[in-house]
């Protein structure tokens, strides 16, 4: 049976492996809106373009500045992010949310591998950079909605 330590390094070979291949990092030529969220506490920055066609993700790029667990959360986030709305994606940054401060669940499929920041819970100083590139993907969808 492993212990704590071997399912610590086994998370954090996962977290660096996720941070290591964040996918859809280019930056779009013609995004519909642009945003940038810095978290105040570590200073972690993430730039997000996007693009929706009705109220769909068609199109992302990101630019992640933070540390391995934000940059984990922004890969997990970009391998899914695609075809989902703004509902979908609030969903998330709720479930995750309540995975990282209050003991809730995982969050949904198709974003289950959120499992991997579950150590996360005992460092409130790093959830900020863990929800932020859902903050900025969530504020782009905002902006873009009220301009339509």
């Amino acid at each position: 049976m492993a212990g704590d330590d071997d399912l610590i390094r086994l998370y954090s070979q996962r977290i660096l492996a996720l941070a290591a291949d964040i996918p859809l990092t280019d930056r779009l030529a013609s995004p519909q809106i642009t945003v940038r969220k810095r978290a105040p506490l570590c200073g972690s920055t993430v730039t997000v373009d996007l693009a929706l066609e009705g109220d769909r993700i068609v199109a992302f790029g990101q630019d992640v500045k933070a540390c391995a667990l934000g940059q984990a959360s922004a890969s997990i986030l970009a391998a899914h992010v695609l075809g989902r709305s703004g509902s979908e994606i609030a969903t998330l940054r709720e479930q995750l949310k309540a995975m990282l401060k209050s003991g809730g669940p995982v969050p949904s499929a198709p974003f289950g591998d959120y499992e991997v920041l579950l150590p996360a819970r005992d460092y409130r100083n790093r959830h900020a950079s863990i929800l932020l590139a859902l903050d900025a993907t969530l504020d782009a969808i905002g902006q873009t909605s009220r301009a339509a």
